[in-house]
């Protein structure tokens, strides 16, 4: 399907300073993955996936994330520690160091493009120093035609240079490694790093400002699905709060797991052509379809190996717990062929609260829907990074704050007119702990998750009695199809329900200090999406 080895095309990489290159252009998934072997930066495991080690970085750097600030962003990108100015000029002599470093070198070109729907259509050029990058982009960007590479005309840039290290004395950069979006060159710049997932970050990020700036298209953070009568279902939510696995279910088809569009054509379309799910405590028997999308042409990256052999050991994370896999969408059997569905019925955002007070699931207003979407809110749980000893609220506004250049409240609009405009149903679900916080109760079920999702999306919580959460004012339902109904109330979980009350509000005066910075942009009916304290 993606075998590009008997395409020839010339391709000339002075324009951007990269002069006398040896260039690999459009190599097929087999040679990527073979020539990664052989330059020793890969192994290959036992079910033909191609494992390799990120290096130093094996997550996103977010405070080396960088906006150049010239008249397109000046008036228009949130600026803050999110988004971090840069400066044109420096920004020039940057690049032209990085493409001097790849000049006279084997580079990686590759022609891709991102969304689905072909009125969004935006071709995207990657150019990588390694293999293994680039059957990444391979992997998770939408892949051309040979048809349609005959007349490819790039019109964004890609440039990843993992071993060119910045020196910040010089370059403005924070540290060696760095990645800059520049919205007047059309070039995302990465260096430093070999995390993948910058790559794929940095175009949802140029996204995230091009279709609500010049499209008037909602970007989101989210994994989407379709059922048998055309229904399309949208699931927000951070890392690890089961976008992927929700998302992923044998009764519906996946469109994307990660990144999508919501057009004023009453579409939703993805922005990728694969998936980049995480593989911490992997299991065929909980997630089916990502186990067995993990195989040739896919690739692991910064797994462990069971002693002895090339088995990857999913419970490992002595590399890091942000273990991943790439795969391109076809490895997933029951797909929505297009990427493409109608305006959702149903939306879920989606948090992993390690404090054990958010009900496992709870339908929301328009107003608190609003609230919750801007909060963006999970929990980082002990031990899953330096100096973090207890569950810790995160919260990243839209549910993807590290991506979205404006501010937050422009995409809350957009979103609010349009679930208004489809009369969508809106459910926030807490896939993370109940019978307490994490120490003390336990991961809520996937089963049990999965069951209230598909009662949610089938009509089944329509007709049944619902309860308002005492501090945060969302309505709980008593009943829900093949669940227990002790669980719906987080709080007859605990064995000390007056505990629960105490760090229920704790837990929503944390709400509301993050949503202070926001309030002077909200109206009245977001405010009293609030919790009630």
């Amino acid at each position: 399907m993606d075998n590009y080895a008997l395409f020839t095309k010339s391709i000339a990489l002075d324009e951007l300073g990269i002069k006398n290159a040896s260039i690999h252009y459009q190599l097929s998934a087999n040679e990527l993955h073979d020539l990664t072997i052989q330059s020793g930066q890969g192994i290959e495991n036992s079910t033909g996936a191609l494992a390799i080690n990120t290096g130093t970085f094996t997550g996103r750097s977010p405070q080396d994330r960088f906006i150049v600030k010239d008249s397109i962003t000046e008036d228009k990108v949130w600026w803050g520690n999110v988004n971090i100015p840069f400066e044109s000029d420096t920004f020039d002599a940057l690049l032209k160091k990085v493409t001097a470093y790849l000049s006279n070198k084997e580079v990686f070109v590759r022609d891709t493009f991102v969304c689905a729907d072909p009125n969004y259509k935006l071709n995207v050029r990657v150019i990588t120093e390694t293999a293994w990058a680039n059957l990444f982009c391979l992997n998770m960007f939408l892949r051309p035609t040979k048809n349609e590479l005959y007349d490819f005309e790039p019109e964004w840039t890609v440039i990843c240079a993992p071993n060119f290290k910045a020196d910040p004395t010089v370059d403005g950069t924070r540290q060696e490694n760095f990645a800059i979006l520049d919205f007047t060159k059309k070039i995302a710049l990465i260096g430093g790093t070999g995390y993948t997932g910058e790559m794929k970050k940095g175009i949802f990020s140029a996204l995230n400002f091009i279709l609500p700036v010049y499209k008037n298209t909602l970007p989101m953070h989210c994994s989407a699905n379709v059922g048998e009568n055309g229904d399309t279902a949208i699931f927000f939510g951070l890392s690890g709060t089961g976008k992927t696995t929700l998302s992923a279910d044998p009764n519906r088809k996946l469109i994307g797991d990660d990144e999508h569009g919501w057009t004023d054509e009453n579409t939703v379309f993805n922005f990728e052509g694969g998936c980049y799910a995480k593989v911490v405590n992997l299991s065929e028997e909980n997630e089916p379809d990502i186990f067995r999308a993990i195989k040739k042409g896919a690739i692991l990256e910064n797994v462990v190996f069971k002693e002895g052999t090339n088995e990857v050991d999913f419970q490992d994370v002595s590399i890091t717990p942000n273990t991943r896999v790439s795969y391109p969408i076809y490895h997933i059997d029951n797909i929505q062929q297009n990427s493409i569905g109608e305006n959702p019925k149903n939306i879920f955002f989606l948090t992993a609260d390690s404090f054990g007070i958010i009900p496992p699931i709870s339908k929301l207003t328009p107003g608190q829907a609003a609230y919750h979407f801007i909060s963006g809110y999970t929990a980082k749980v002990a031990g899953t990074e330096a100096g973090v000893t207890e569950p810790q609220p995160n919260f990243s506004a839209c549910f993807g704050a590290p991506f979205m250049p404006l501010h937050p409240t422009k995409y809350a609009e957009m979103l609010s007119k349009k679930m208004k405009d489809a009369d969508v149903k809106v459910w926030l679900i807490n896939t993370g702990w109940t019978g307490g916080p994490y120490g003390i109760g336990s991961r809520m079920k996937l089963k049990y998750t999965r069951a209230m999702i598909t009662a949610a999306l089938n009509g089944e919580l329509d007709h049944v009695t619902y309860e308002n959460h005492e501090v945060f004012g969302i309505a709980k339902p008593q009943s829900c199809p093949n669940v227990p109904s002790e669980i719906l109330n987080p709080r007859n979980t605990w064995e000390d329900p007056e505990l629960y009350d105490k760090k229920a509000i704790e837990l929503a005066q944390k709400f509301k200090a993050n949503f202070e910075k926001f309030s002077a942009y909200a109206n009245d009916e977001i405010m009293a999406g609030a919790p009630i304290v």
